[in-house]
């Protein structure tokens, strides 16, 4: 069976090829029922406009991109891109939106996918994710004019609005509990150190340290990866002041830091503390559960996309601030080992 085309869809509805091409791009010229009439024709014949020549009219795409500066690996395994996704696709669908997602190499590429999307009107706008400070892409999307949201803290976000959620906020919240079960030597497991919600949480982390005069509060960066996450545990647990509580920055590097301590003959929680960030359904499957900074994910997702649908309508938008992440305690964090008591010296005989 042979793709319909305009002329097919136009001599269904007893109409000029002109007429339906005005009615398929939302363009004035024909009566609202001559154009019911030929949407009708065009839904029954399974007629779909070609994108390139929609660009050209100036219709709509009614597609949002979203570009990803991380190893595919880490898509498929990380439940925080996942359920942020779902959240997306949940709104954007509701609006007959779809969801174009490419992973680059790097920032210039990134940029450079920006400019052909917008130049063969490939999407009506763009979801920015991993902001940094001085972020190049936040530049170029201005100039371009490309309609465009951040999802990330507003400091980094240049004059794009932004949806963003307080991780000092959160890590606070983890920090004090630890601090008030006992623990005085805490370490951190974070991610990628130049981007900027990571920033905040090391800078949060640092102050809370001096704040509640911890003996040892360490934060080693990683790239996010499970493996990444297993070396850190394994060279902090080795260490000489070995801390008694770990605050991982994502699930992934929480459940491999859990095989860590225990292929170390650590219990946790009796000898090792952990809290995972992003809660995900993983984290209440291993034993022990895992204690963890939970948030409604695809949630976040959801009101991104409903931010960003917003500015490819033209309306004003601002920063939007999420609820940020709580703490759900669970069964690897508890009160730290006891010290080991010096023995005292025996007299001499």
């Amino acid at each position: 069976m042979k793709r319909p085309t305009i002329a097919d869809v136009a001599k269904a509805a007893g109409v000029s090829k002109g007429a339906v091409s005005y009615a398929l791009n939302g363009q004035p010229g024909v009566s609202e029922a001559t154009r019911s009439r030929i949407l009708a024709a065009a839904d029954t014949l399974g007629f779909r406009a070609n994108s390139a020549a929609r660009a050209l009219a100036g219709a709509p795409s009614n597609v949002v991109g979203l570009t990803l500066h991380r190893p595919a690996k880490t898509l498929g395994v990380e439940p925080f891109f996942m359920e942020l996704v779902s959240g997306l696709e949940a709104e954007l669908s509701i609006h007959s939106y779809a969801l174009l997602l490419q992973m680059v190499s790097g920032s210039d590429q990134e940029i450079a996918v920006y400019q052909r999307w917008w130049s063969d009107r490939s999407v009506d706008g763009v979801l920015v994710c991993d902001v940094r400070d001085g972020d190049q892409r936040i530049e170029a999307l201005t100039r371009l004019g490309l309609p465009a949201v951040v999802i990330g803290p507003p400091a980094a976000s240049g004059a794009l609005a932004s949806i963003w959620s307080d991780d000092g906020v959160s890590l606070v919240e983890a920090v004090e509990y630890l601090a008030a079960l006992g623990h005085r030597r805490i370490a951190r497991v974070g991610g990628l150190p130049e981007l900027s919600h990571t920033a905040i949480r090391s800078q949060t982390f640092a102050r809370l340290a001096e704040q509640l005069r911890l003996e040892s509060a360490v934060t080693v960066p990683t790239d996010y990866t499970g493996e990444d996450g297993a070396r850190a545990t394994r060279r902090l647990l080795s260490s000489a002041n070995r801390p008694t509580a770990l605050i991982y920055d994502n699930d992934i590097m929480a459940i491999a830091g859990l095989a860590v301590a225990r292929e170390m003959g650590l219990t946790v929680p009796g000898d090792l503390s952990i809290i995972a960030w992003d809660d995900s359904p993983i984290c209440r499957l291993v034993h022990p559960p895992l204690t963890a900074l939970t948030r409604d994910i695809s949630a976040y997702g959801t009101h991104a996309a409903r931010l960003l649908l917003a500015a490819i309508d033209g309306k004003p938008v601002t920063d939007v601030h999420d609820e940020p992440a709580h703490l759900s305690p669970r069964g690897s964090t508890a009160p730290p080992p006891p010290a080991p008591r010096r023995r005292a010296a025996r007299p001499d005989a």
